[in-house]
């Protein structure tokens, strides 16, 4: 790909900076057909004569940059010319981020080069390659400074030199691939919501919503005059700026004036906000002036919840915003601070949310093709994808995204193609596991636990749940989802068919007693259930319903809360899962909105009732994994499930769990079979069902007890029978 074309660089001066590569060229003939191919190390922006090519923001998005490289196709033939000019701003990017985090020069992360090839078709059959080499020039740009984290510098007064002839530079190509994933794009224009004058004299202008992207404002100013916008995403208690959270991101936008109205916007970075301080603003602040764009993959909506519980229905928009928010081309822990990374272990708790809420099968195709490239030799999985640090990677439930990701997208969208794209990866995590392993018990190894349990010892961010426990259980789970992968596919893996057995009778035989978890948390018991590993499900369940009894609430971290309300639920202590969805106070999922939440955070009491801050060291309030019980939320309270026999939602099994405390429930998924949607309601003393099945499709209803009763047969004739009235909602 791009054989004729040559990795550029420029102006060597400024590589903290925007380097603007610039070509003209002349078309003596209309062109009938013109395509540019194009990617950068770092990130570009591309104009042609003046006009922007595309939409994707922050092109080419992040791989993994020594083995996978997206390269992007344009059709500008309506853009062209006689005479053209072509110019692409190229920005650090993600490749700064090695050197931001630690001072490394890991992976080489720092330099920046450009790659292209216009080809032009004309009406006589003949074509024409403009191509990077070294007849391109490259001058610096206004944009003096560009960095993911710390943001942007742009002084309007700076004049840049001649431009300077371009140096063709050794680099492989062999890494390059056509584009997978989906596309950053802009999204919601969120207008100032209003500007606020804080008890310190700080002028703050809120747009009401935690967010991903950037601010496009309106300034003039005097010649030389800067102004700097802060981005935060809360106020404290006594109503200030906080940005405290952000650790080492700067997250700002610095603007030098040169006494003409400009309007601005961010081009090679992003931000997490909701807030943003105003300092040495020139002008008057107008909340007119100020716009935030919201930046986000491509990703379509499917999926949709509500109940008659408004505080619910807002922890359901949250988790939306959430998902929105830190799925930009890698699943982020959080879009704010000195991190942003793909972190594998929040990917993988909510992989199964994230595909219901919207359609990200291409999305994650992409990233788990770069896990698998960033996969060391010996089959241990990265800790973050794509992966910048050097020897991290192997602790259960963050490596085991290797298989669960791949399975859940299987699972959601039906198609094999994942399964087979990463199918040597999925077995690769399994043999390292089992070379690790004794008589099927995973020990040792570097582990984050329960991350953030609150059952977690003085000093520590780690759940009390052992570590060996979270591995053994994991170890089984995750070579059960292999072992039906294989399947799938007609892979031998005979080898393998004992290991889910042996790794569940590790479990019980070193952290089970009758039926029960020794020295129990919730995370333990919840594990022992969902994964399948006790084998008296009934002595666990009332294990794991006394221990939250015991404590009031939740008391899980990542590793438990994904799967705590499915363990209850799905083993006869709804009231109790509801009891928990719907509590108030800290902690609880609905806690955070109290405290004035639009999207879900890294800590249950990220603010503490009494308004200080949790800490400024792990204190995101953008961080998806909690939403996790979105989950829940579908099959459980709304009772949408896609068969485990049956996958993409061939066949339906409706089984809505009720509360009186509720007095409906809907929901509604976009499936690639048509849209899935479920209600119930009180109605007169009575509960009614509504049910609608996509054409082609099948379904079965359970309510209020186990396949087979009476009811669920006289239902599933029902449905046979209105498949063909497809439009029309089945009500009992």
């Amino acid at each position: 790909m791009l054989e004729r074309s040559e990795w550029i660089k420029g102006c060597e001066k400024n590589l903290r900076g925007g380097t603007v590569y610039l070509k003209n060229f002349r078309c003596a003939a209309k062109a009938e057909k013109a395509i540019l191919k194009i990617t950068a190390l770092g990130v570009y922006e591309v104009k042609l004569n003046g006009e922007r090519v595309g939409d994707f923001i922050l092109a080419p998005g992040w791989t993994s940059y020594l083995n996978r490289l997206q390269v992007q196709s344009y059709d500008v033939t309506d853009m062209l010319k006689t005479e053209n000019s072509l110019e692409v701003t190229v920005g650090q990017g993600w490749r700064a981020i090695a050197n931001k985090r630690d001072g490394s020069d890991f992976l080489d992360y720092r330099d920046t080069a450009l790659i292209a090839e216009l080809t032009l078709v004309y009406a006589d059959g003949t074509a024409e390659s403009i191509v990077t080499d070294s007849s391109w020039t490259a001058r610096e740009s206004k944009l003096r400074y560009t960095n993911i984290y710390d943001g942007d510098i742009y002084d309007a007064t700076f004049k840049a030199g001649s431009a300077r002839h371009c140096i063709c530079v050794d680099l492989e190509k062999d890494m390059l691939i056509p584009q997978e994933g989906e596309k950053i794009v802009e999204h919601e224009r969120m207008p100032a919501l209003q500007v606020i004058k804080t008890p310190a004299g700080e002028t703050v202008i809120d747009f009401g919503q935690n967010m991903t992207g950037y601010v496009e404002f309106s300034i003039k100013g005097t010649p030389g005059a800067q102004a700097t916008i802060s981005h935060g995403e809360t106020l404290d208690r006594d109503g200030n700026f906080y940005n405290a959270n952000y650790r080492s991101a700067d997250a700002q936008i610095k603007f030098v004036c040169d006494g003409e109205e400009h309007t601005y916007k961010s081009a090679l970075t992003f931000f997490g906000f909701r807030y943003i301080r105003l300092e040495n603003w020139p002008d008057e602040v107008k909340k007119e002036n100020f716009t935030a764009i919201v930046v986000h993959s491509d990703i379509r909506r499917t999926g949709y919840f509500e109940c008659s519980d408004e505080t619910v229905n807002k922890l359901f928009k949250n988790i939306i915003w959430g998902q929105k928010s830190n799925f930009l081309d890698v699943p982020t822990d959080c879009p704010q601070r000195d991190e942003r990374l793909g972190w594998t272990g929040d990917a993988q708790v909510f992989v199964r949310t994230a595909s219901l809420n919207f359609d990200v099968e291409r999305f994650f195709k992409k990233w788990l093709h770069d896990l698998a490239a960033d996969q060391g030799r010996d089959g241990c999985v990265p800790h973050v994808v794509p992966n910048i640090f050097d020897d991290m990677g192997g602790s259960s439930a963050w490596s085991d995204a290797a298989v669960i990701c791949p399975w859940e997208i299987y699972r959601t969208y039906g198609d094999k193609k994942i399964l087979e794209d990463q199918f040597d990866s999925m077995k690769a995590w399994i043999d390292w596991m089992r070379e690790r392993s004794e008589n099927g018990r995973r020990s040792g190894g570097s582990h984050f636990g329960d991350w953030l349990g609150l059952d977690s010892p003085e000093g520590s961010y780690k759940g009390s749940t052992p570590d060996d426990l979270i591995a053994t259980a994991y170890y089984k789970y995750s070579t059960e989802l292999f072992i039906k992968a294989a399947h799938a596919l007609g892979r031998d893996v005979s080898e393998y068919e004992n290991i889910p057995a042996e790794a569940a009778a590790a479990f019980r035989r070193e952290y089970m007693e009758n039926g029960r978890v020794k020295n129990a948390t919730q995370t333990g018991c919840v594990l022992a259930l969902y994964f399948d590993i006790t084998d008296d499900r009934a002595a666990t369940a009332t294990q794991l319903n006394e221990l939250v009894k015991r404590a009031g609430h939740l008391e899980t971290g990542f590793v438990g809360t994904p799967y705590l309300l499915h363990a209850l639920s799905d083993n006869g202590y709804a009231e109790t899962a509801y009891a928990l969805l719907l509590r108030r106070e800290y902690p609880s999922w609905l806690y955070p909105i109290s405290k004035g939440a639009t999207t879900v955070w890294e800590h249950w009491d990220g603010i503490k009732p009494d308004g200080t801050m949790w800490s400024t060291d792990m204190n995101s309030f953008n961080h998806y994994a909690y939403g996790a019980v979105a989950d829940w939320m579908y099959g459980a309270a709304a009772g949408i499930n896609s068969d485990p026999d049956r996958l993409g939602f061939e066949h339906i099994i409706f089984r809505p769990v009720t509360d009186e405390r509720l007095n409906f429930v809907r929901a509604s998924i976009d499936t690639r079979r048509g849209t899935v949607a479920s209600e119930w309601r009180r109605e007169n003393g009575r509960i009614k069902y509504i049910f609608t099945v996509p054409e082609g499709c099948s379904a079965s209803v359970i309510i209020g007890g186990e396949p087979g009763n009476k009811f669920q047969e006289k239902f599933e004739n029902l449905v046979l029978l209105c498949k063909k009235y497809i439009d029309k909602s089945l009500a009992i």
